[in-house]
């Protein structure tokens, strides 16, 4: 590391911070990119495996450790190591830091290297706790066990690489861990194209594309870290004090941040006892729930964060109250129209990404029963990943605890009531309920300690964002062709028509905007 030392200024003063709106708009633009490439992936395996058997398999060994990376990864190690690191970055000099990064690489990595093992290893007894639906079924089963074999290790790869996303941001580095996620779709798709034919059994190509990703991921971001300075030297020491810190924040924060993953995962232990496609319908209308959720609910959160963690540690309660107030309000204006253009344009939607191949009418229009069901609760997905920071960012992981059990208990009342009357759709929509349980009592937990406090403007800002959501569902409403007309188009065709239905709607829905009297620069925060 003397290299690094001799490279690195010994200043404690970072350069000034871009603006949240321009750092948020650069997240959001790496994010879109990403997001659009996950449902080209997704099209691709619709296309060659649709919504069958093996498809079912896939989804849940791929889950299992995607669930675990948002739990651990980005839940809750992000969550209690960002506000850690920008506490270091304002108070200590670069020697600390580097002591800090080095002890939480070691140990971090020694505590995955173990999971790993244990988990593929004891990969049939997992996929029986996740899936229990599929011990009925000996295809099913085995195909899922074989392939969390090789896909549990993306776990240990993603989480460094969060590790390593997480230490950029800190320093405002957004836009390299924003993009890494391209790695991941591209590494898929190319699996599904060139690995497939290689295959005895072809979607096992989709499982060793997971763990391709996540080594391509992992080793894109270190010669961003080796510019940073903060090239990693693993140790493990766990009595480091940052490191005691930061375990202290995680216990709490992996049900306080990640409530909506678990009632996710929920979803799917049930869908495994329901009718063969009802995983795969419930991942594909996630999947579309997720892009704008990705591309701006977790953009914000991702720039607020450290700006929060800093603020809190400089004593800037104004201004930390401010940012908050700021995020919502981003949030609404994306959010609103985002929810209520999925649920308008379920089939279309659906069709347009996935009707092709092996995917059939019924896949569509049942997919788009649970589409509908996420779509209402987009908005609450979306205020839980900026409302939660302002608590972790003051290194509180109690409260968010609390929170989340409350809404775990909730979302399993939500689907016994709903799973039999709805079947899938009903567990996407408890899904959707218990996120407006979590997002409301986040809300009232930070009114109620003063670290949110209603900015000025709020009555006018409401009016004008539901004029223009009234005039986007106009247009959309107006242009929509019949769900019929939608199955039976080619793809060209429907790509087309979809195409000028997002225009049509993005345009009236930000000229509205505009004449209710909404600009940019109201949206401008540093």
């Amino acid at each position: 590391m003397s290299s690094q030392a001799e490279d690195t200024p010994q200043k404690k003063e970072p350069p000034k911070a871009p603006g949240l709106l321009r750092s948020s708009g650069l997240v959001g633009v790496m994010t879109m990119l990403s997001r659009v490439l996950g449902l080209v992936r997704d099209m691709v395996i619709a296309r060659y495996f649709g919504a069958g058997a093996s498809a079912d398999a896939f989804f849940v060994a791929f889950k299992i450790p995607n669930f675990l990376r948002r739990l651990f990864a980005e839940g809750a190690f992000s969550q209690a190591f960002v506000p850690v690191l920008s506490s270091y970055r304002e108070k200590e000099d670069i020697a600390e830091v580097r002591r800090l990064v080095n002890a939480v690489a070691g140990s971090l990595g020694l505590v995955l290297l173990g999971v790993t093992i244990v988990a593929m290893l004891g990969a049939p007894l997992l996929t029986a706790l996740f899936a229990p639906g599929f011990l009925d079924d000996d295809y099913k089963f085995g195909l899922a066990s074989d392939m969390l074999r090789i896909t549990f290790p993306y776990l240990l790869l993603i989480s460094l690489t969060a590790f390593a996303g997480g230490i950029l941001n800190s320093y405002d580095r957004f836009a390299i861990p924003a993009f890494t996620p391209v790695l991941l779709n591209l590494a898929m798709i190319g699996a599904a194209i060139f690995l497939t034919p290689l295959m005895e059994t072809p979607i096992m190509a989709l499982a060793w594309g997971v763990f391709i990703a996540g080594a391509l991921q992992l080793f894109f971001q270190l010669p961003f870290l080796m510019r940073l300075g903060l090239l990693p030297r693993p140790r493990v020491d766990y009595r480091h004090e940052g490191v005691n810190r930061i375990l202290r924040l995680m216990a709490p924060a992996l049900f306080g941040v990640s409530v909506s993953q678990i009632n996710l995962l929920l979803d799917t232990v049930l869908a495994s006892f329901l009718q063969t496609g009802s995983v795969s319908w419930l991942y594909y209308s996630d999947r579309l729930s997720e892009l704008p959720l990705g591309v701006f609910g977790i953009a914000i959160a991702t720039v607020i964060l450290p700006s929060l963690s800093r603020k809190h540690a400089a004593a800037s309660a104004d201004q930390f109250a401010a940012t908050l107030d700021w995020a919502v309000r981003a949030v609404l204006l994306i959010g609103v129209p985002a929810a209520l253009a999925l649920a308008l344009l379920a089939e279309p939607l659906i069709a347009t990404l996935f009707h092709y191949g092996e995917v059939t009418d019924r896949d569509v229009t049942m997919s788009a029963q649970s589409l509908r069901a996420y779509s209402a609760g987009l908005l609450a997905f979306m205020l839980i990943k900026v409302l939660a920071p302002g608590f972790f960012a003051r290194q509180d992981t109690k409260t968010p605890v609390k929170i989340g059990v409350i809404a775990m208990v909730a979302n399993m009342v939500f689907n016994l009531m709903l799973v039999f009357p709805l079947a899938h759709a009903g567990l996407a929509l408890a899904t959707s309920l218990s996120a407006w349980l979590n997002g409301f009592l986040l809300w009232r937990g930070l009114r109620k300690e003063g670290a949110w406090q209603s900015q000025p403007g709020w009555p006018r800002f409401l009016g004008q964002l539901a004029f223009a959501n009234v005039a986007l569902a106009g247009v959309v409403v107006w242009l929509q062709a019949p769900v019929a007309d939608w199955l039976a188009a080619d793809g060209l065709q429907k790509a087309a028509d979809m195409g000028v239905l997002v225009a049509a709607g993005v345009a009236v829905y930000f000229v509205a905007l505009a004449v209710a009297g909404v600009r940019v620069r109201h949206f401008r925060h540093r």
